[in-house]
């Protein structure tokens, strides 16, 4: 049972009148070859607007085919050798052309100037009782034929002579012929045979070193190498324990200059002190002002920046000041016109600046101290003003603070006091006068029992 049961309607099968539609027959376009599949899909097989490449390119033979190439067996020349020796190698030929150039590897062969000297300057310059004249020609010959190569020359020299003795005999005859041919020593002052002379001592030192670092056992490099480590473990420990010391120091000294300028400040501000300022508190602060010239982390170095201990002063007296009242410092530098930091860092200016920021410090205290002064004399003066008339004024000593006071339900003295009966104010009376001051309240009057 289906929907056209239950509706009743005749079971004819759907669209049977309808006429198919015939669909137009497509146009089956097949690749062309050299294109891609993507190339294509995205052209549609339309031709480009513009050729992408030129055809004439595909049969244009390059210049290198039209050459004709080949390898032959010819002889050849080098300008290095002296003897005109003919050699053969393989060389590539173009256009039955051979190459006229010079050997390609002749450009390597480097030449050592060696000195040329007279019979006349051997005599006068060149005279050495350790050395003979043939001798010194031997090494000269020998020198400009290998090239400066002492090891061999050692090997080939008729006498036996030393490698150092070599050398030494020959720098030494070639910077005495440069500076006697010179016009004036100062036209051969840079030149390196004269700026840096051979010493044979120390070639010899150096050589017996080596050769003893050389020959060491396994067992010995071990040993040298724990060594090193323990110096080096020794040296890093000490370098701890300097630092602490400095940092110790350091502590202390801002310690003791800190309560040197507390004491100033307190004398200063005492009013039963006299106007003259003790010497020893001028000696302490100019004891502090040569402490502070260094910090003491530097004293101990002999080479440091000027700026870097300029830095830690200026943090170590902001740290034991305070932020606030360093913040305060700053402010003040700025509003007189002057640098956080000087331009020059030299001795004289960081000391100035310093002694500046430590006067501020000073004027910041004394500015405290006033206004703790003006605080508690105007309290002094409220207090006056809340007494009776005829009251007289007590002075408070110290101890009296201590003493505990009754309160206001009892009392041993005094006469009873009559309530006073405030009036209103209307609400459109208004007094011209000031205002009386507030009368404290009286306590009452407590029967003692008989």
């Amino acid at each position: 049972m289906d929907a056209k049961d239950i509706l009743g309607l005749p079971k004819i099968p759907f669209g049977t009148n309808q006429e198919k539609k015939t669909r137009p027959p497509k146009d089956s376009q097949r690749k062309p070859d050299g294109v891609s599949r993507e190339v294509y899909a995205l052209t549609g097989g339309l031709a480009p607007l513009m050729p992408s490449f030129d055809p004439s390119h595909l049969k244009r033979k390059s210049q290198a085919e039209k050459e004709k190439i080949t390898w032959q067996w010819l002889a050849f020349t080098s300008s290095a050798r002296k003897d005109n020796l003919q050699l053969y190698h393989w060389v590539k030929v173009v256009n039955g052309i051979p190459p006229t150039d010079d050997y390609s590897f002749a450009k390597y062969n480097k030449s050592v100037g060696v000195v040329k000297y007279t019979d006349e300057e051997y005599e006068k310059y060149l005279n050495d009782p350790k050395w003979t004249k043939e001798e010194t020609d031997q090494l000269f010959d020998l020198c400009d034929r290998f090239d400066l190569r002492f090891i061999v020359i050692a090997d080939r020299f008729p006498s036996k002579r030393s490698v150092e003795e070599l050398k030494n005999r020959y720098y030494a005859v070639s910077r005495a012929i440069v500076v006697a041919r010179a016009a004036s020593p100062g036209e051969v002052s840079g030149h390196h045979l004269v700026k840096d002379p051979y010493n044979i001592q120390h070639e010899i030192d150096r050589k017996r070193a080596l050769s003893m670092v050389l020959s060491q056992t396994k067992h010995q490099e071990r040993k040298d190498a724990e060594v090193l480590a323990e110096a080096k473990r020794i040296t890093e420990s000490r370098i701890i324990a300097k630092e602490a010391e400095a940092a110790e120091l350091a502590k202390a000294t801002y310690a003791s200059a800190d309560s040197n300028e507390r004491g100033m400040t307190a004398i200063d501000l005492s009013p039963s002190s006299d106007t003259n300022v003790p010497s020893s508190a001028v000696v302490a602060s100019t004891t502090f002002a040569d402490i502070t010239s260094t910090p003491a982390s530097l004293r101990m170095l002999r080479v440091f920046l000027r700026t870097n201990a300029f830095d830690q002063m200026v943090q170590v007296a902001n740290t034991s000041a305070g932020l606030r009242t360093s913040k305060r410092v700053e402010q003040t530098i700025e509003e007189l016109g002057v640098n956080l930091k000087p331009k020059v860092f030299t001795k004289a200016v960081c000391a100035e600046h310093l002694e500046l920021r430590r006067e501020i410090l000073t004027l910041l205290n004394l500015q405290k101290q006033l206004q703790y002064k003006e605080a508690e004399a105007s309290s002094h003066r409220e207090g006056s003003y809340s007494e009776t008339p005829g009251t007289p004024k007590r002075s408070y000593r110290p101890g009296d603070y201590d003493r505990q006071f009754l309160t206001d339900s009892a009392s041993f003295g005094g006469d009873r006091v009559v309530k006073r009966d405030h009036k209103r104010k209307g609400p459109g009376r208004s007094s011209d006068g000031p205002p009386s001051p507030t009368q404290p309240k009286r306590v009452r009057k407590m029967k003692v029992e008989s």
